[in-house]
């Protein structure tokens, strides 16, 4: 279990066009069953990003064993023809591959790492090892997007992939959370249908918060703080913690549980500033209608600001980034610096 001693994250050495990249999947295998939207994502990596995709043995395997999804992880970092590593999706079980890594290869060969939702796992292992990683970016689901990637997503991923500078976090006007279906054949040749966008809702009080982004998927933090390998609170305060749910739908009653579990764990109360993620309100499984998914995300949002208003009072809150389980996705410094302007309503993160 982390400890105190966890060193203060810093960025590795990004990589340049033209550069070997590690694709793999340390969570679900789903390359090995939607191999076209694969595919589809491997392409834009080296016609857009000018990057050369490295596959590994487990990448197109689904339901590979921990061991060696772990063992393909370190072998990924510790390869010095490697300058970055991006998951192919996320999934649910990478608690299970964290405990493999050989974290001596890790700090021994810092490399940028990409991914979000089941992948806040590494980043924040990554976290705890002194490695600044990358919240967002999906070879599947961003980069194998339906039609074209959306510009904005493109945009934050090559900044993220290949700058240094500090850049401010831009507002949309449209979003979507109704993906295409990789099981429709044609599914892959049509852009999703978006639906405008509310700009960002801004609560508490109005100052500068400087700080290092901690948390990443907030269903997988429950899982980690139940596991165990989440460290003292004391470790990550004066951190911004940030939010999203995903395509589970988590009722505004477990989101708030949850964050009420953090409070009482002393967690909570040490975030100047929570970055909330709009809230993805629709699964083939849930097809909420346009009111159900409005309604579904102002619960969402009453159940933050309520285990804020209680553990966290003075922190600044900021509602509905582009920063989770809904398009176009904006990647983030996971253990980077941003800066939360309240008075100017402006989010800079330093890439």
């Amino acid at each position: 279990m982390p400890d105190l001693s966890i060193p203060r994250p810093r960025y590795p050495a990004k990589p340049r066009p033209g550069d070997r990249v590690a694709v793999l999947s340390p969570s679900a295998g789903l390359p090995a069953i939607f191999p076209e939207a694969y595919e589809l994502g491997l392409r834009r990596l080296r016609t857009e990003l000018d990057l050369v995709p490295v596959e590994y043995p487990t990448t197109r395997v689904m339901d590979a064993d921990p061991r060696d999804r772990a063992r393909d992880l370190t072998a990924a970092f510790a390869d010095p023809s490697v300058t970055a590593v991006l998951a192919s999706i996320g999934g649910e079980d990478q608690i299970r591959v964290i405990p493999h890594l050989d974290d001596a290869v890790l700090r021994a060969n810092p490399k940028p790492f990409y991914g979000y939702s089941d992948n806040t796992n590494l980043l924040a292992h990554l976290f705890d090892l002194g490695i600044v990683g990358y919240h967002g970016g999906s070879v599947m689901v961003h980069l194998g997007r339906g039609g074209a990637m959306h510009p904005m997503t493109l945009d934050s991923l090559r900044t993220a992939l290949f700058d240094t500078g500090w850049h401010e976090l831009p507002e949309v006007t449209e979003y979507t959370d109704e993906p295409g279906d990789w099981r429709d054949p044609t599914g892959l040749d049509r852009a999703p249908t978006m639906y405008p966008a509310s700009g960002w809702t801004w609560y508490g009080p109005r100052r500068l918060v400087e700080g290092r982004i901690w948390g990443g998927n907030l269903e997988v933090l429950s899982w980690l703080l139940r596991a165990g390998r989440i460290g003292p609170s004391e470790a990550y305060a004066g951190c911004v913690l940030l939010v999203e749910t995903s395509e589970e739908l988590p009722s505004d009653v477990e989101v708030y549980r949850i964050l009420r579990d953090m409070g009482e764990r002393g967690l909570l109360g040490g975030f100047p500033a929570v970055l909330v993620g709009r809230a993805k309100a629709w699964d083939r499984d849930r097809p909420n209608d346009p009111e159900q998914k409005r309604a579904y995300a102002r619960a969402q949002r009453d159940a933050v600001r309520r285990a804020c208003a209680e553990y966290a009072p003075d922190a600044v809150l900021v509602f509905d980034l582009e920063i989770g389980h809904t398009d176009p996705q904006l990647i983030v410094p996971y253990g980077g610096e941003v800066r939360v302007d309240a008075t100017a309503k402006r989010i800079t993160v330093r890439y």
